[in-house]
């Protein structure tokens, strides 16, 4: 049964917003997750199972599998998978921030994201309000951040980058702030799940 929970955050908490479709979730998603809330001083991280990309052309599956199957695989004490924006009735990110800045007036939240979507965030609804209003954390595999350092969102706020020295800033700084982080990525993709029929099938990766 799907749980539709607005999950519980105490005052003064830094939690991280990872959004995405997770069509289907897998291991990859798991590794940046916890990469990030150890390099960004996180004190948790909300999954936020979108019910569809804007961006893509392809609508993802069930949203209540899609949870379900990202509960199955995110086990962690201080992950929470949510379907926040179902909730909210928002589908693009500024409005679903928005949205969780009215009702967590007293938490901190930092947006998650890979290098590869830094690289299109000027496509984004609003994007200059997200880095305007959140900290953004960026987790890149090695060799990934040429496309992203030049992006026209980077470029724009290059002088609120936070060097990765200073990573585990980002929580408690204000925005605009972003942060760079090389991680090793497992190699692993749901657009490949799908393509190898393993989504399609009902199975998952360990």
């Amino acid at each position: 049964m799907l749980r539709s929970v607005i999950p519980y955050a105490r005052p003064g908490q830094v939690i991280g917003l990872f959004g995405g479709s997770f069509d289907p979730p897998h291991k990859g998603h798991v590794h940046v997750t916890l990469e990030a809330m150890k390099a960004f001083g996180l004190d948790s991280v909300w999954w936020l199972v979108s019910p569809g990309n804007p961006l893509k052309e392809r609508g993802p599956a069930p949203l209540k599998r899609r949870i379900e199957a990202a509960r199955d695989v995110m086990q962690h004490p201080r992950v929470e998978v949510t379907d926040i924006e179902a909730l909210t009735g928002t589908r693009a990110t500024a409005d679903t921030l928005a949205a969780l800045q009215q009702l967590y007036p007293q938490v901190k939240f930092v947006w998650l994201m890979g290098a590869d979507n830094l690289a299109q965030f000027h496509r984004w609804k609003d994007w200059r309000r997200i880095m305007d209003s959140v900290p953004v954390g960026v987790v890149a595999r090695p060799g990934d951040r040429i496309s992203a350092r030049m992006s026209p969102a980077a470029r724009l706020y290059a002088c609120y980058r936070i060097d990765g020295q200073a990573r585990h800033l980002l929580g408690r700084a204000q925005a605009p702030a972003w942060c760079f982080v090389n991680v090793p990525m497992v190699d692993v993709s749901s657009t490949e799940l799908r393509t190898r029929g393993e989504w399609g099938d009902g199975v998952l990766p360990e």
